[in-house]
């Protein structure tokens, strides 16, 4: 139950007594510790919240000032009572929201003061631990509401006069309270349109008959069977909500209705019709004992036959997924020709036959993966099978090919999943057309496709020709770059988005130059050892390099076309060099470039692991010899071994002056007469 503020989005709010806001005729006084309602407000305030504040009574002087009050939030506070006349100014309030106060201490007073609301429409007791019987005396003469919220409180048991007084209710929640047993308690509701009962402790709900309720939400509970008695009356129901319980079987629904979307999720479902040993129960039935009161009725059930004895022509919606449905009934889906989205994932299914000719016309979504599939069922020679059909997701199954040609039949596919089958693309390399693979070539309308940890062995003889993808996904796949890379070429108009993480990729395998349209790419996970320079001259928007050798990019990479287009670069996880980080400065001064994992960026200097934007002088200083010029460096490092020889020289010259000149004369020297 929402309570929205007023729509003068065209005024300004303004400050106003007390320090709550004022924006025509609402007036704002949200977590402003207020411990009262402030008497110093505009008298014509329509709209009061009152939030997140230390209220803890309502008393009867509080609203006088409000005659015109048509909503008032209270929620959050400390709200203990309200005193029977609290509202006796404001006659005409229809919006209440009270949630998380303390309600249960004086509910009976409380009660007494709401029975002054003869025009309240919508009310909100969430989360004020009241019990079933709290609830009961609290909406007892509230007979104009019709919008109620209970969630969040102790209801456990439900019966038939908690909400005998408000026949027109039309919406319910009931959601987040401790509700194990119903006993007739919607009877009198005959309005109700919306009923939410999730996250409470329901084991079974059987005689559903409310005929105008038009969402039923009973999810997370702990429900076992689902009954509607046989009847031709026409139920308004179009969502039905039974996700996270514990169905065994599927719910025996209305015979007529307007249902257009059924959740199963996360159940114990199966069809029991064949089972995997190859045994039958197709003629077992079971027998429900409903005991109301002194009368007993039993109710035979055949376990699929009349499971889906109710007209589903108007199902557009049904998740089954997370169950343990085996096969299908036979002719189960062609009840539903209406169907649009059918999720069947995270079942134990080992065969799915595509149902021929009109069954599914309307299907636009279908959802197989995570099963155990091993084939796909196709008539040959038939016509256009699942032809609206644009999303297929197979992946996480035990595929090794797919029918021949089914993507023609499939003519508005767009997304097919095929990650983690053991499949391979055709054509086989050397020609090898009778090895199983699956073939997308000529699917002009395909643009999503996902072949990660498929195994694939190299992508020779151009798998997509005549394909329009624009997301494709290769990851995972460590020999599928290890042929010829020619496949590119039938890309490169369309190609936005390319993954080729974890496939064994170095530095001079593939050339991206052609890639023209790329914007996303995801190299990560590989060996590079240095940035490919096909990727200079691309547009790229977002570029991961996580997990590669790299120690450094290229220094101008900032004045590429590369650095100027990127938008969003991952670069975690590479044994970056300390002293080689000019890269990094210059990424930090990039406009409009974002590094999400720039926390995690490390450097390594010797033995240690450094963060790049806070290295210490020593490490800083150390990087400053290393990247000096080395004819300066050894000229520094020869000119003191000069100096020392050449003093050396001279001292020993000095000190053996005289008797060089004695020996030098004395070995060269020539007597002269006088």
């Amino acid at each position: 139950l929402a309570v929205g503020r007023g729509s003068g989005m065209d005024a300004a709010w303004a400050p106003s007594p007390g320090g709550c806001e004022l924006v025509q005729s609402t007036m704002d006084c949200t977590g402003r510790w207020l411990s009262s309602v402030p008497g110093n407000l505009r008298g014509d305030t329509a709209e009061l919240f009152l939030d997140n504040n230390t209220i803890r009574v309502l008393g009867n002087a509080s609203l006088l000032l409000f005659p015109q009050l048509w909503c008032l939030s209270v929620s959050r506070n400390r709200l203990e009572l309200i005193e029977p006349g609290a509202f006796l100014s404001s006659p005409g309030l229809q919006v209440l929201s009270l949630t998380d106060n303390l309600l249960f201490t004086n509910y009976s007073l409380t009660a007494a003061a709401l029975s002054a609301l003869p025009a309240l429409r919508m009310l909100d007791l969430a989360g004020n631990q009241l019990t079933e019987h709290m609830v009961s005396v609290l909406v007892s003469n509230l007979s104009s509401l019709e919008s109620l919220s209970v969630a969040r409180n102790i209801i456990m048991r439900l019966d038939s006069s908690i909400f005998s007084n408000v026949t027109k209710l039309l919406e319910l929640n009931l959601e987040r309270n401790y509700i194990f047993e119903i006993d007739n308690a919607f009877e009198g509701l005959q309005r109700l349109q919306r009923l939410n009962i999730a996250y409470n402790y329901l084991p079974c709900l059987v005689g559903f008959s409310l005929t105008e309720l038009r969402v039923l939400n009973v999810s997370n509970n702990i429900i076992e069977w689902f009954l509607t008695p046989e009847s031709d009356e026409l139920f308004e129901l179009e969502v039905l909500d039974l996700s996270h319980n514990r169905l065994l079987f599927f719910p025996v629904l209305p015979r007529h209705s307007k249902l257009h979307s059924l959740l199963l999720q996360d159940n114990r479902m199966s069809f029991y019709q064949r089972l995997p040993n190859g045994t039958s129960l197709a003629n077992v039935t079971v027998q429900f004992l409903i005991i109301n009161g002194n009368s007993t009725n039993i109710t035979t059930v055949r376990l699929w036959d009349e499971l889906c004895y109710s007209n589903l022509s108007s199902l557009r919606l049904l998740d089954m997924s997370q169950n343990e449905v085996w096969g299908l009934p036979e002719n189960f889906l062609a009840q539903m020709p209406s169907l649009t989205h059918l999720k069947l994932n995270q079942n134990c299914l080992e065969a799915f036959h595509l149902p021929e000719e009109d069954p599914l016309d309307m299907l636009t979504e279908l959802d197989l993966s995570q099963n155990r599939l091993e084939q796909l069922g196709m008539k040959t020679g038939v016509g256009d099978i699942l032809p609206s059909l644009q999303l297929f997701n197979l992946s996480t199954n035990r595929l090794r090919a797919l029918p021949p040609g089914i993507f023609t039949h499939t003519r508005n596919i767009t997304t097919v999943d095929l990650s983690r089958n053991r499949v391979d693309l055709c054509p086989q390399p050397g020609g090898a057309e009778s090895l199983p693979c699956v073939d997308i070539r000529g699917v002009g309308t395909l643009t999503h496709l996902s072949l990660a940890g498929c195994g694939l062995q190299g992508l020779g003889g151009r798998p997509f020709q005549g394909t329009s993808l624009v997301h494709l996904d290769l990851s995972n796949n460590r020999q599928a770059l290890s042929g010829d890379t020619g496949w590119l070429q039938d890309l490169f108009l369309t190609l936005q988005v390319l993954s080729l993480r974890n496939t064994s990729l170095s530095s001079a395998i593939v050339d991206f130059s052609t890639l023209k349209s790329l914007e996303r790419l995801d190299l990560s996970g590989n060996s590079l050892a240095a940035l490919p320079t096909s990727l200079g001259a691309l547009g790229l928007r977002s570029l991961d390099l996580r997990d590669n050798c790299l120690p450094a990019l290229p220094p101008d990479l900032a004045g590429l076309p590369l650095g100027r287009s990127l938008r969003e670069l991952y670069l975690s996880r590479n044994p970056y060099n300390c002293c080689t980080l000019g890269w990094w400065d210059a990424l930090q001064q990039a406009e409009g470039l974002r590094v999400p994992d720039g926390r995690e960026v490390t450097c390594s200097h010797g033995s240690r692991t450094l963060s790049p934007g806070a290295l210490p002088e020593p490490v800083l200083q150390s990087c400053r010899w290393q990247t000096a010029d080395l004819a300066l460096l050894y000229l520094v490092l020869a000119l003191p071994t000069c100096l020392t020889l050449l003093v050396a020289f001279v001292v020993v010259f000095l000190m053996l002056k005289e008797k060089l000149l004695k020996i030098v004369k004395t070995r060269c020297g020539v007597s002269s007469p006088y």
